[in-house]
């Protein structure tokens, strides 16, 4: 229901609603601001919990005292443990990225890569707990917020070497394979004691994905029929001159040409 103007009796209006209005405006972005300062205080307690403890010492009874709050905000604010849990590793992962000194892309598509692999490494290294959470604390087949991100800068880098023409098997394998080969040597670091890791561990790994899915440089003049249709994909979405079915069914040709031994392979007539 709107509100009315009251007049009294020499004519002036009577400036109460309007204070009201603004009294309640105050009040909502105070309340605003009293959650957003209880979520920061929650998520930096439980990030600390995690670090010093694990996982088993981010207890609602824990994070709460940590925190100054009451265990219902806690649930107000995430929903349930899990929901908290995806927040501190999304925090984590965030702290750490941003460290560090960004740096622009180069001319080398495949030296990012390995800059990339070297990021990841340390960022399991230097938070234990925190990598363990992201990678291997949750469900079968449901990823944290976190991973996702991480797993779309991967695919990004992934992209540039498929666009200069030195990828040698589909992007969404390759990104895979390095995924797979990136976690499995961070995690089994992070299993080792410190003074008995490899040290060329990291290296030996790193190279042997980037060699399972790349061209050598410079990429060949004329390359194979692979390589062509690898590359042609990855640009195939900054293309305007073919219709949305075109690019579908080009898409299809493409991928049975760069993998003709997947799961879209006909049977031969």
């Amino acid at each position: 229901m709107e509100s009315e103007d009251v007049t009294t009796a020499n004519g002036s209006r009577d400036g109460t609603h309007d204070a009201n209005r603004g009294h309640d405006a105050n009040r909502g972005h105070d309340a605003n601001r009293d959650r957003d300062g209880h979520r920061e205080r929650i998520v930096t307690a439980a990030a600390r919990l995690l670090s010093e403890g694990g996982p088993d010492a981010v207890s609602t009874r824990a994070v709460s005292s940590a925190a100054g709050v009451q265990p219902p905000t806690i649930y107000r604010l995430f929903g349930d443990k899990q929901g908290l849990l995806d927040a501190v590793v999304a925090y984590g992962f965030t702290e750490y990225l941003s460290s560090k000194t960004a740096e622009e892309p180069t001319d080398d598509p495949v030296e990012d890569l390995r800059a990339g692999w070297d990021l990841h490494i340390g960022l399991g290294l230097a938070n234990p707990a925190l990598y363990s959470l992201m990678y291997g604390g949750h469900r079968p087949g449901v990823s944290s917020p976190a991973s996702v991100a991480a797993f779309e800068m991967l695919a990004r880098l992934i992209r540039r070497i498929a666009e200069a023409g030195r990828l040698a098997i589909p992007e969404e394998r390759a990104a895979a394979l390095v995924h797979a080969a990136g976690c499995g040597t961070t995690l089994t670091l992070i299993a080792t004691p410190e003074d008995r890791r490899d040290p060329e561990l990291s290296r030996t790994a790193r190279e042997a994905a980037i060699a399972a899915i790349t061209t050598d440089a410079p990429a060949p003049a004329e390359p194979g029929p692979v390589a062509a249709a690898v590359t042609l994909r990855a640009a195939l979405p900054r293309t305007d001159a073919l219709t949305a079915s075109e690019r579908g069914l080009l898409r299809e040709w493409l991928d049975r040409i760069a993998d003709p031994a997947g799961p879209h392979r006909r049977r031969a007539d």
